[in-house]
């Protein structure tokens, strides 16, 4: 998408655009040039500008053309910032809940008659979301992966950093990579932003210290904290969180960022009740499909990490059957295995599907966890059946991986797409 966001947005008379993709097989428009196989990260620095694409890691265009290269790249976010008309900009980091997070924040400020556009990681490239015509009044949320943020060059006036726990360690060299890729969000930062992060994750704070905008966490006051079962901030009750609409515990945290970051703009208790109590989530995250025969299902294909797994396992109450498992990046899973163990009581049975399930199987067994089954199935609609075998009346089938897609499955969306469409031909 942002390939396509970038040819669109630089394509003129004044400029010879090639296109380069390791895909041999990729579509190029045809007043283009193209470089495409193996050797597409070739003879770059011959060009005026180089834009990168999220998933090319800075130092692999580097590692072709050497250091002087560096100054000719950028990248759709890099443009957007340069060339946005407001300076009105929410940026959301952080492993996971970023897009409930922008979702939310973006419905409160709508709902409170702010014209707002939401853009970036969650589906809409930052430079497309210019031709729907931003006014410098406008506000605009942006969903930002590290992959985006690791060679930005601007920070937006507000920016947030959910909780971050390890991912992508097949890209980022480390977790200390991953993080300071998360901090580029922030470095940038002046006298009069603000920087607002998750209060009871060390790697969060770590992630919003540089920079000189003022530090905001949230979970805790200043910012929006639970206490006794409701939302507060400051001296405004929200709501209960019972009456949270997000299913799961994990979403509190969501719903205390977004309260934070929209009380630094507008200050009115009753607008962001109705938004928290009334939003029900966004598809494939912990999304209820259907009951059938006593039995409900849910889709949170998008949880993709194993701490994302977890949280689903906690969220959804009562007995169930999960459906875990898929392409291995080889992060740690002794939390996750752990995690498991201890919330057994409510589990009727792992179905393990996909590249990671022998490692699953063996990191639970090693945390005394044995209530597993290994499957070879690939097709989802023998999947779900075989899920559904499990089953007893009141149970719920889960379908929330803990892993990546790829294995399987094009993207999470395709992978949860499936699973829908197998669970409504039941």
């Amino acid at each position: 998408m942002e390939g396509q966001a970038a040819y669109q947005y630089w394509k003129s008379s004044d400029n010879s655009i090639i296109i380069c993709d390791i895909d041999s097989s990729v579509g190029v428009p045809d007043d283009c040039d193209k470089q495409i196989g193996e050797h597409y990260l070739e003879n770059l620095d011959q060009y005026d500008l180089v834009v990168r694409s999220p998933a090319i890691h800075p130092d692999k265009i580097t590692e072709y053309n050497g250091q002087s290269v560096k100054s000719k790249v950028t990248s759709v976010t890099n443009e957007f910032f340069r060339v946005c008309p407001t300076s009105n900009i929410i940026g959301v980091t952080g492993t996971k809940g970023k897009g409930t997070t922008s979702t939310l924040i973006t419905k409160i400020l709508e709902a409170a008659g702010k014209k707002v556009h939401l853009g970036g990681n969650i589906g809409v490239a930052p430079l497309e979301m210019l031709k729907s015509g931003i006014d410098p009044d406008d506000w605009v949320v942006l969903e930002l992966s590290s992959f985006q943020l690791t060679d930005i060059r601007y920070s937006p006036h507000i920016a947030i950093c959910l909780l971050v726990v390890p991912e992508h360690l097949n890209w980022h060299t480390d977790m200390n990579d991953y993080v300071r890729a998360k901090q580029q969000l922030f470095i940038h930062q002046v006298a009069g932003d603000m920087a607002i992060y998750f209060a009871d994750s060390v790697a969060s704070e770590k992630v919003a210290s540089p920079g000189d905008g003022k530090k905001i966490p949230y979970f805790k006051e200043p910012g929006a904290y639970v206490k006794d079962g409701e939302v507060i901030i400051g001296d405004q009750h929200i709501c209960r969180t019972d009456e949270i609409k997000l299913l799961g515990q994990h979403n509190w945290q969501n719903v205390c960022a977004s309260v934070t970051a929209v009380w630094q703009i507008i200050q009115d208790s009753s607008t962001i009740r109705s938004v928290i109590t009334s939003f029900p989530g966004l598809e494939h995250r912990l999304e209820f499909i259907r009951e059938l025969d006593g039995i409900k299902y849910y889709n949170d294909s998008f949880a993709s990490t194993p701490d994302a797994g977890s949280a689903a396992i906690e969220a959804v109450q009562g007995p169930k059957v999960m459906i875990m498992g898929g392409f291995d990046r080889m992060l740690p899973l002794q939390r996750f295995a752990e995690s498991i163990s201890k919330n057994s009581d409510d589990i009727r049975k792992i179905l393990l599907i996909g590249q990671s399930g022998q490692r699953v199987a063996q990191e639970l067994s090693s945390c005394g966890f044995t209530n597993y089954e290994l499957s070879s199935e690939k097709l989802m609609g023998q999947i779900v059946a075989h899920a559904r075998s499990f089953t007893q009346n009141g149970d719920s089938v889960v379908l929330s991986p803990g892993f990546a897609s790829f294995d399987m499955f094009k993207n999470f969306e395709q992978r949860g797409q499936e699973f829908k469409s197998a669970v409504e031909k039941l």
